[in-house]
């Protein structure tokens, strides 16, 4: 559908401006006039759509509460529902493949890619996979390996959290908390977690089997959690050049010196802080150290750090930071900016008295609308 938005100020090339964005096959067009439909923007801001690398609040669809499970295909319709109202036209679900059972088993993991295939058909936010792969689930490597090499992976986590969680063990209440999440008995869970550590010794082979899995087919790699330089230099090493959420400033100092991306959550931002009492990473932003922004566990965070940072010049800057970055990271030259013949990804916002998506335009199509967007759409 072609559509001409007039009146709104738009984040371009050259920063806020009054101006007027054409869409036409999906694609930001060139000039104005001759649209089928206008779209009147007036005290609106036009943003590119945002580009969320990170993303697990979609497990909430799928469990809701410990043990709770709903079907992938109503989960997934609901995902893509809150994505498209918080402006969101890209999204990397990142989908823990772990050795645990249940909700970040291998066979949730399957279920996904299979419902993300038959949903694309009719999909309009483009919803792609992020795998965070558990470096101790040696079971799952081989379904890993067929996915990354079938394309079904779009950036692969590397991810470590069996030790932390066998630091938990001993914990009757944290022990309860992943049983539940599993949907197995608290010993059960404690034998499997004991079985899983027992072969530390494979892990480092597996983890370099799948880092060149990755490499081979040239998607985007990330380490997670990165708690020391060191760490942050093996895995770039292995072709990882994105930091996703490091744990101190050191380790963000040190990637970004070596031209790697650094991720966080927008959650910390909006929130003033890290709920894991890590890193901030609103200062980590203003010193240099964080280029890219994700809505972590929960999506409306995104639009409300693009705003954090003050005013226009602020959100000139902070932008970025939930578009054009992260489509960059993930090697997507198609769309995070507004600019002719880029992808038609583009969001509406009014500003008063708090940042809010008025209109979501995804690929051309208009994905969601309030009942402010209907009446301005002629």
């Amino acid at each position: 559908m072609d559509l001409e938005i007039t009146g709104g100020t738009v984040l371009g090339s050259d920063g806020l401006q009054h101006g007027t964005v054409r869409t036409e096959d999906g694609l930001i067009a060139e000039g104005t006039g001759g649209a089928r439909r206008r779209f009147d923007a007036a005290g609106l801001v036009v943003l590119p759509g945002i580009v969320d690398l990170h993303g697990d609040a979609f497990e909430r669809q799928v469990q809701p509460r410990p043990g709770v499970d709903f079907p992938m295909d109503v989960a997934l319709a609901e995902t893509e529902a809150q994505l498209l109202a918080n402006g969101i036209t890209t999204a990397f679900h990142g989908v823990t493949l772990s050795w645990e059972p249940g909700l970040r088993s291998a066979g949730a993991f399957s279920a996904l890619l299979a419902q993300l295939a038959a949903h694309k058909p009719r999909a309009i936010c483009d919803m792609r996979v992020h795998l965070r792969w558990e470096a101790f689930n040696l079971e799952a490597l081989d379904l890993a390996l067929g996915a990354i090499a079938e394309g079904q992976v779009h950036l692969l986590a590397f991810n470590d959290h069996t030790p932390s969680i066998l630091k938990k063990m001993a914990d009757p209440a944290a022990c309860a908390k992943y049983s539940d999440r599993a949907g197995v008995k608290v010993e059960a869970f404690r034998r499997l977690a004991d079985s899983v550590a027992a072969r530390a010794r494979e892990v480092p082979a597996a983890v370099a089997r799948i880092a060149e899995a990755a490499g081979a087919v040239g998607i985007p790699m990330a380490s997670h959690d990165d708690a020391t330089v060191q760490a942050r230099t093996e895995f770039r090493a292995m072709g990882a050049r994105i930091s996703d959420f490091p744990m101190n400033a050191e380790v963000a100092r040190a990637a970004t010196e070596a031209g790697d991306w650094v991720l966080m959550g927008s959650p910390n931002v909006v929130r003033g802080g890290s709920h894991m009492g890590w890193v901030s990473a609103a200062s980590m932003v203003e010193d240099g150290l964080c280029r890219i922004l994700t809505s972590d566990y929960f999506y409306p965070a995104l639009l409300r750090a693009g705003f954090a940072f003050g005013g226009r010049e602020g959100l000139a800057k902070a932008w970025p930071l939930i578009s054009a970055n992260p489509a960059a990271a993930a090697g997507l030259t198609d769309r995070g900016r507004i600019a002719a013949g880029l992808r038609a990804d583009l969001v509406l916002v009014a500003t008063d008295p708090a940042p809010r998506v008025v209109a979501t335009i995804a690929g051309g199509q208009l994905a969601y609308l309030t009942a402010e967007a209907a009446a301005r759409l002629h």
